[in-house]
């Protein structure tokens, strides 16, 4: 079965395609490299990689070349929250029109199944109690542009589920986080805006320190409190809804679930982990609160788990945090400086 995988070149986009290459598929990718990297895909032909845009027929020609495609697993979007909020147009322009011009391309060329990378962005704040945890049918919210986008994103497949019969599911992700645990590929952004990339970075000596956006938030220590989920369960959790809607799983619908590991995790107790697993001090100064931004998400997965028997396998957040120190550490300067431990490691 050939699978297409948009930004199957980004961080996330490339453990789902070992994921998926793992699962006896044949991931076909669509990157255009602004954010991807040709490192971050297997070597040696056995991913096909088009390097182009999600909007171009001509890119979604080539990726149908050489045979059909049965499904699409849809990563390629911008997601940073502080961003959108200074260029909304950009957002949905990336997240909206031009995925709603791939939903359209992939249709006329008989796809019929459609899974969407989404966020928890999509609920804002929900009004919740400290121990209650994300539901999927509570009220979607969104507090910035970029959830705002997903959301559109998702009703608009929503609609072409009840319309068409599309066969579509919208993953929604809390923190991404971790790399593979083979340590060859991981998280490679510039600019970085992710607090464990930038805790590592820290430790490294690469930057001089991580801003706190933010010490007055409502919670225990002031700063902001999310879930971590492994990028390796990601990964496996694309497999599965894949899986179920090869099925025929849930005509007429978009299915929605969310990943999490259902723990909130603050960004002092980030760092202070950065500096356990590292040895070394990581420099952190106050800043602002960034745009947009809740107080807390929190998931709750019980959904997945229950529907297509999903657990996090690497979501303890000392392996989250071990496993990102062991990537940065052994690639200071992302795929593009190559390993380099020997560098800066004492």
């Amino acid at each position: 079965m050939r699978v297409l995988v948009t930004g199957g070149a980004g961080y996330v986009g490339s453990h789902v395609v070992r994921a998926l290459a793992r699962s006896g598929r044949r991931p076909v990718v669509l990157d255009d490299l602004s954010e991807g990297h040709r490192e971050a895909l297997p070597a040696g032909g056995e991913v096909s990689l088009v390097v182009g845009d999600i909007a171009d027929a001509r890119a979604l020609d080539a990726c149908f070349e050489a045979g059909p495609i049965q499904a699409v697993v849809h990563m390629a979007a911008s997601c940073l929250v502080g961003e959108s909020m200074h260029d909304p147009a950009r957002y949905f322009d990336n997240n909206v029109a031009r995925a709603l011009k791939l939903v359209e391309l992939v249709r006329e060329r008989g796809v019929g199944t459609f899974v969407l990378s989404s966020t928890a962005a999509v609920y804002g704040e929900p009004l919740l109690s400290a121990d209650e945890a994300i539901e999927e049918d509570l009220p979607r919210r969104p507090t910035n542009v970029y959830g705002e986008t997903k959301l559109t994103l998702e009703t608009a497949l929503d609609w072409y589920a009840r319309c068409t019969g599309l066969r579509a599911a919208a993953l929604r992700y809390f923190n991404a986080s971790g790399a593979a645990q083979g340590g060859d590929i991981g998280e490679d952004h510039d600019p970085e805006s992710h607090l464990i990339p930038l805790a590592c970075r820290a430790a490294l000596g690469l930057i001089p320190e991580v801003v706190i956006m933010g010490r007055d938030y409502p919670t225990p220590d002031g700063t902001c409190l999310r879930d971590y989920v492994h990028v390796s369960d990601l990964a496996d959790a694309h497999v599965r809804a894949l899986a179920f809607l090869e099925r025929g799983a849930a005509p007429g619908r978009l299915l929605a679930y969310n990943l999490g590991a259902e723990r909130a995790v603050s960004v002092l107790e980030i760092l202070d982990g950065v500096r356990r697993v590292s040895g070394r001090s990581v420099p952190a100064a106050d800043g602002p609160r960034r745009p947009g931004d809740p107080a807390v998400l929190r998931a709750s997965s019980r959904r997945i788990r229950a529907e297509l028997g999903w657990a996090p396998a690497f979501s303890d957040l000392d392996t989250v945090l071990r496993s990102a120190w062991d990537w940065h550490r052994a690639h200071p300067h992302g795929y593009a400086g190559g390993p380099g431990a020997a560098a800066l490691t004492p």
